[in-house]
């Protein structure tokens, strides 16, 4: 059990080993913990919208809410209003009060909220009021929940686990629409009309309510406590994280004083702040993270809510029978995550947010142009999509992960917040423009270009990521973003005892030393042959010099010999004669 005491402020500087300690720890069953309680945020906001888009033509029957179709819309940008609200909002208030306090408070927000979206008794203006507001309260509680969460998570998970963790949970929106579709066809199918979607708006506050008593055993993170002058208190949070951690019978190593930070806190800093952090410090890093969040949301959002109405406009399919496609495009949008995530912390971020924004893009242009030549039936289309998404939303889940690590911890949350609401207001206009396009089902064309536009937008995110993306896989977010309460510089590689870097990959300048040495290697290996080469050659010339005068030694001792044979036979010839003449005298 994680205590938590009074917390005392102090300005004084502290030198502290927290960030390394929290990210040489392996995996623990406390991890695993933290992801079921935080992680739950996403679930609940993809069973939310899901259960509002299920239950949007019941609201309208006169058994029920007797609501217009304009008014069963305002019902979901009502909550999509609210998320905004509560991501700005919540998202201060994180980054001044503490991860902890904020992740408990959001949840209560959106359990009070969504509980009484249920009890909207009547049919007359002041009820439909009522629902609106309950919506606005709910989208509050989960758009804090984003800033929150995704704060807390990635400041205690380590650093080799951040990325595939912090995808993988962002996919579970998907998990979320799945539970959600199921639910809304068995109680919309087997209950009475006025009473099924009343208990599909309470399955979240349901779930969120087992959650929130997980969620009372986990400490406030080390990391903001550090930075915000909580010196003790944090050290109290990291025991009880590493106590978890060799409960497990894990071996937790200690960290040298050289991987020591030091910060001095100063002040809360609020949105006047980010925005110099953002435009000043790291304006790269601003366009980047706009423009993965823009580029995700105007896709998603454009597919996701018009799916349906190309279904049933240009396929036929009946709209009883779309829940069951939807679901399959579900499974493939929350696999890809899963599946892929672990690849964004070896692979690393840059190539592998590049390569799921520029292929899905790709891939969108591609099936765009079969739809177009009408290639392609109701369940061919919906293969397409999953094969898609199962790449986008790997990469969306990724936008989501660049924001939360890429800036400062004293105003991350805020950062998710400025950039969830910009990603929230384009990604708004996707369906307007894309319902304006599919028109009555009668006119492939127009759909078409609009599907090569949302792929260059998702092609154009990538380029971008190639340009201004930050190789954060395997750091610490100290590496990643320096604190803006750090005294003196950062010490490099902050992850812990080393076996990080084996969880990674390698750095950049190992690789270029490698490529550096393989050149030297090569180089020599050519001078060596061009060696041999002249000695071999050297040494032909000089055998065929000696060959050639043995040659002629050999050709002049026969010549002598031949001399000497003929001058010998003349000699024995005369000596003949000589003695011929004796014997006759």
């Amino acid at each position: 059990m994680c205590k938590y005491l009074p917390m005392a402020t102090t300005t004084e500087a502290v030198t502290s080993t927290i960030p390394a300690r929290l990210d040489r720890l392996k995996w623990s069953p406390f991890h695993r913990k933290m992801i079921m309680a935080l992680g739950v945020a996403w679930i609940l906001d993809g069973l939310e919208i899901t259960i509002a888009g299920s239950i949007a033509g019941v609201l309208g029957e006169p058994g029920t809410l007797n609501m217009s179709s304009t008014e069963i819309g305002l019902v979901a940008t009502t909550y999509l209003v609210g998320q905004v609200i509560g991501a700005l909002f919540f998202g201060k208030l994180s980054d001044r009060l503490g991860r902890r306090k904020l992740f408990m408070i959001t949840l209560g927000v959106y359990l009070f909220g969504s509980g009484l979206s249920a009890f909207t008794m009547g049919q007359g203006t002041g009820w439909v009021i009522f629902l609106y507001a309950t919506r606005v309260i709910a989208g509050m509680g989960i758009g804090g929940e984003y800033a929150a969460i995704n704060s807390a998570i990635d400041e205690m998970m380590p650093s080799k686990y951040r990325g595939r963790v912090d995808i993988g949970i962002n996919g579970t929106y998907w998990a979320g629409s799945i539970i959600g579709t199921v639910a809304s066809l068995i109680l919309l199918n087997t209950l009475p009309e006025d009473l099924g979607w009343r208990i599909g708006f309470l399955l979240g506050p349901i779930l969120g309510i087992v959650i929130m008593l997980v969620r009372r055993h986990l400490p406030e993170s080390p990391r903001w406590q550090l930075t915000h002058g909580y010196a003790e208190e944090a050290e109290e949070s990291m025991q009880y994280i590493e106590g978890e951690c060799r409960k497990a019978g894990q071996e937790v190593k200690d960290v040298p004083m050289s991987k020591a930070i030091t910060v001095k806190p100063e002040k809360s800093y609020g949105y006047i702040e980010l925005l110099k952090v953002l435009f000043k410090m790291y304006p790269k890093r601003t366009v980047l993270g706009a423009s993965l969040m823009i580029t995700q949301s105007f896709l998603y959002n454009a597919i996701f809510f018009t799916y349906t109405l190309v279904l049933v406009k240009f396929f036929g399919v009946d709209p009883n029978m779309a829940p069951v496609f939807l679901i399959c495009f579900a499974v493939g949008n929350l696999a890809g995550p899963l599946l892929l995530g672990h690849l964004f912390d070896t692979i690393g971020r840059k190539v592998m947010i590049s390569s799921t924004y520029i292929g899905s893009g790709i891939l969108l242009a591609i099936s765009a142009w079969l739809f177009n030549i009408d290639a392609l039936n109701a369940v061919t289309q919906t293969i397409c999509w999953c094969v898609i998404f199962f790449f986008a939303s790997a990469g969306a889940s990724s936008a989501y992960l660049t924001v939360s690590e890429i800036f400062p911890i004293e105003v991350r949350a805020q950062a998710i917040a400025v950039f969830f609401a910009i990603a929230q207001c384009f990604g708004a206009l996707g369906p307007v423009f894309y319902g304006w396009l599919i028109g009555d089902g009668t006119d492939r064309t127009s759909l078409f270009i609009g599907y090569l536009i949302g792929a260059g937008i998702m092609v154009a995110g990538g380029v971008i990521e190639i340009l201004f993306g930050v190789n954060a896989e395997g750091k610490s977010l100290e590496n990643v973003a320096k604190p803006l309460t750090a005294v003196d510089d950062i010490p490099d590689d902050l992850s812990g005892d080393g076996d990080v870097a084996v969880a990674t990959i390698k750095t950049k300048s190992a690789k270029k030393v490698e490529k550096i040495q393989a050149k030297v290697a090569d180089e020599e290996v050519v001078a060596e042959r061009g060696k041999k080469a002249t000695q071999t050659a050297a040494e032909r010339s000089k055998q065929h010099a000696e060959e050639k005068a043995e040659a002629a030694k050999a050709k002049a001792r026969a010549k002598a010999e031949k001399k000497l044979k003929k001058a010998q036979a003349k000699e024995a010839e005369e000596i003949k004669k000589l003695k011929d003449l004796d014997g006759e005298v």
